[in-house]
């Protein structure tokens, strides 16, 4: 009876999967996080723009320079919070970039793992069949093994 394959490493294999997936989830929060920054960059230059259209007065408007000043203030502001927000940003394409390389990795010592214990079913299948192999033979010998002859020369009772 052939023996059920066994593949030594499968907790490893397993823990190796596991990591995979552990590193698929990191990069989709880093993506996520990436989008985040994206979209509060955005709405800061969305802010910013408004601000200078705002900004913007009829021509022979008054000028009340107080409020004037203020505006001036926020769009400083504004511009700081927009380089914050870009280095923010750039961070976080710097993880879902580290993120992608650990997922990279991780699925190539997954992988890795999945094609050795393929290959190695591979041999044992291989080892089974040249068992029942060998084993056919024998028992062919066995079955078919001449019968011995005894000598001729003394039944017929002499000279050929």
């Amino acid at each position: 009876m052939a023996k059920r394959f066994h593949f030594r490493l499968d907790p490893l294999l397993k823990l190796r999967k596991k990591q995979e997936e552990e590193a698929q989830r990191a990069l989709a929060r880093a993506i996520e996080a990436r989008q985040a920054q994206e979209a509060k960059l955005h709405a800061l230059e969305e802010e910013h723009i408004r601000t200078l259209e705002y900004r913007r007065q009829s021509p022979g408007a008054e000028i009340d320079l107080s409020f004037w000043a203020h505006l001036e203030r926020y769009l400083l502001v504004l511009e700081k919070r927009m380089i914050q927000a870009q280095e923010a940003l750039r961070q976080a394409e710097q993880a879902v970039q580290e993120a992608r390389a650990a997922l990279a990795l991780a699925h190539q010592n997954h992988m890795m793992l999945v094609r050795l214990k393929e290959r190695r079913r591979e041999q044992h299948e291989q080892d089974i069949l040249h068992e029942e192999i060998r084993e056919a033979d024998e028992l062919s010998i066995l079955r078919f093994r001449p019968i011995p002859h005894f000598a001729s020369s003394s039944v017929s009772g002499g000279a050929l």
